[in-house]
């Protein structure tokens, strides 16, 4: 494997495009102020902690493009991993735009991959920080023309977090892509707007993997009140998460899942938990059994 050294003066973009598949680069301390795509399959990307290397930008739904267009969600990402293979750690991924009640969502990190994994990463940002592609299928029509073409990829798409911490305030892990996130730290941060939802899952019926969270620590910044957040909310009929042996802090509301907004996603959103105290939740959330749990696992084995 060929290994690069990078550091903050470099132009990073530059460097992804012309690097071959399977490179390995070293990003050394600092912050890199720059937003990314990355297209070749196999990229490593490597930091000196997550405490220590940042990438870093600041752009969210409702700022206008050249066109006069606004950018939605899909196109606020600080990183957008566009191949497979891609792996990633020992760094944060972070949009500093802030104000997400003014500005709307604003992405840190976008996957659009199979097999990717991150480890002791931090991603950042307010609502919607982290997008598991794919996109939903109508979505994918709709942005048709609009989206690049790699922003709208089709397929499967698996990804592996372990070990990293998450934050943001509404819907900040979302998408239709088969996820675990092994022993995160998924952290609420503190929104004007009072309730905030962790997780938005939007897969489809066929589809029985889902988000899958581990052994995951869910804790608040400062200022997130008592009995405030969800642990999740269908963003599309049939979103699937299931929540192992995890620990909630108080923020988490007893009943756990909403059916988002004034849909009849109730019906068939499919969120599951073991391993804690289902005591309030609501009824149409289930108990996961020994078998699927073991289920669940083994697939990201």
């Amino acid at each position: 494997m060929k290994e690069m050294i990078v550091t903050p003066n470099d132009d990073l973009q530059k460097i992804l495009d012309s690097v071959g598949e399977g490179t390995r680069l070293h990003l050394t301390q600092g912050e890199y102020r720059q937003k990314i795509e990355i297209n070749v399959p196999g990229i490593e990307l490597i930091g000196a902690g997550a405490e220590n290397t940042g990438i870093v930008y600041g752009d969210y739904a409702n700022k206008l493009d050249e066109a006069g267009k606004e950018y939605v969600t899909f196109r606020t990402y600080t990183v957008a991993v566009c191949a497979d293979n891609v792996k990633m750690r020992g760094l944060t991924v972070k949009n500093d735009a802030l104000s997400p009640e003014i500005k709307g969502q604003e992405v840190a990190l976008t996957v659009y991959g199979n097999e990717f994994s991150a480890e002791d990463c931090r991603f950042v940002s307010t609502q919607d920080t982290l997008f598991c592609g794919p996109l939903p299928p109508d979505l994918i029509r709709r942005y048709d023309g609009f989206l690049k073409d790699k922003l709208r990829a089709e397929g499967y798409q698996k990804q592996i977090f372990r070990n990293c911490e998450i934050v943001g305030t509404v819907d900040f892990i979302f998408g239709c892509g088969d996820a675990l996130f092994d022993r995160c730290r998924i952290i609420s941060a503190f929104d004007v707007r009072g309730t905030g939802y962790v997780c938005a899952p939007a897969h489809a019926e066929g589809q029985n993997i889902g988000f899958v969270f581990y052994q995951c620590d869910f804790d608040h910044t400062d200022g997130v009140a008592k009995d405030s957040i969800y642990l999740a909310r269908p963003w599309r009929d049939y979103g699937k998460a299931s929540f192992i042996d995890c620990r909630y802090g108080e923020h988490i509301i007893a009943g756990g899942f909403d059916k988002c907004n004034d849909t009849a996603r109730d019906k068939t959103a499919r969120f599951c938990e073991c391993g804690t105290d289902r005591s309030g939740r609501v009824p149409w959330s289930g108990k996961l059994s020994e078998e699927e749990k073991i289920r669940l696992l083994d697939h990201f084995l």
